[in-house]
């Protein structure tokens, strides 16, 4: 699969280096939303839209988003089961609201808990 992740958000930045260690066979591509020629290699990815939310591809091409895309990487690095409970029925309509919300405001979520609102890109590996 492959993720689309913001590259200047420290929150997303952790989450993705931790994904990347545990992706020992190396299934999951990270792709960095604001990486120079992001557009140019992926022009049917709205970066707005992805900046917005999560984006990701799976291997037969198919587009997931949000805490689905969460739940998949993290399936595929064994750990699934710490995510699938957001995807439970009634579980799942107010963990995407609440999803919203963070993705919505992680900038300030960052600075909060790491001291750093934005980084100019920082790097998974």
């Amino acid at each position: 699969m492959i993720i689309f992740y913001d590259g200047g958000c420290p929150l997303c930045v952790k989450e993705m280096r931790h994904l990347k260690k545990l992706d020992e066979p190396g299934n999951i591509q990270f792709e960095n939303i604001n990486a120079d020629d992001f557009s140019e290699r992926y022009p049917e990815i709205n970066v707005g839209d992805a900046n917005a939310y999560l984006h990701g591809q799976l291997a037969n091409g198919e587009m997931i988003y949000g805490l689905d895309v969460t739940h998949e990487a993290w399936s595929q690095v064994g750990k699934g089961w710490l995510i699938a409970p957001l995807r439970w029925p009634g579980v799942r309509w107010l963990a995407d609201k609440v999803y919203l919300g963070f993705a919505k405001h992680r900038n300030r979520i960052s600075k909060l808990l790491t001291g750093q609102e934005r980084c100019s890109q920082c790097r998974i590996d």
